[in-house]
C-alpha cells in the first residue's frame, strides 16, 4: 500500500504559476507510475499528465501541454507538477494517483489508479 498527500495548491492570479507536490509513503515509490488528475465543480475527473515509474517517460493532455511539467524524485518519494500560465479554467481540485505497472515506461491514462491522495484546491482568479 502507498499513501499519497498533495500540497502546494492555493489562490493565484491568471497568468501565474504554482507548484504542486505529491508525497508518497509506504511501498517502494519507484514501483509506481503517477498521474495528476483534476476535478472542477460539476465536471468529471480529468486526467492531465502522468510519469512512468522509471521517470523516463511523461505524457500530457492537450489542455496542459506546454504549460504544465511533471517530474519525480524517487529518492524523495515525491512527484511534482509545475503549472505555468494558469487561467480560470484551471480552477479545480487536483489529485495525484499511483498504480503499479508491468512496463517501466508505461503511463496509464484511464482513471483506474489504485491509490489516490485527498486533493489540493487550485483557484485561479481573473
Amino acid at each position: 500500500q502507498v499513501q499519497l498527500i498533495e500540497s502546494g495548491g492555493g489562490l493565484v492570479q491568471a497568468g501565474g504559476s504554482l507548484r504542486l507536490f505529491c508525497a508518497a509513503s509506504g511501498r517502494t515509490f519507484s514501483n509506481y507510475a503517477v498521474a495528476w488528475f483534476r476535478q472542477a465543480p460539476g465536471k468529471e475527473r480529468e486526467f492531465l499528465t502522468g510519469i512512468s515509474r522509471s521517470g523516463g517517460n511523461t505524457y500530457y493532455t492537450d489542455s496542459v501541454k506546454g504549460r504544465f511539467t511533471i517530474s519525480r524524485g524517487n529518492a524523495e518519494n515525491t512527484v511534482y507538477l509545475q503549472m505555468n500560465s494558469l487561467n480560470f479554467d484551471d480552477t479545480a481540485v487536483y489529485y495525484c494517483a499511483a498504480r503499479t505497472t508491468m512496463m517501466p515506461y508505461a503511463i496509464p491514462i484511464t482513471p483506474d489508479y489504485k491509490h489516490w491522495g485527498q486533493g489540493t484546491q487550485v483557484t485561479v482568479s481573473s
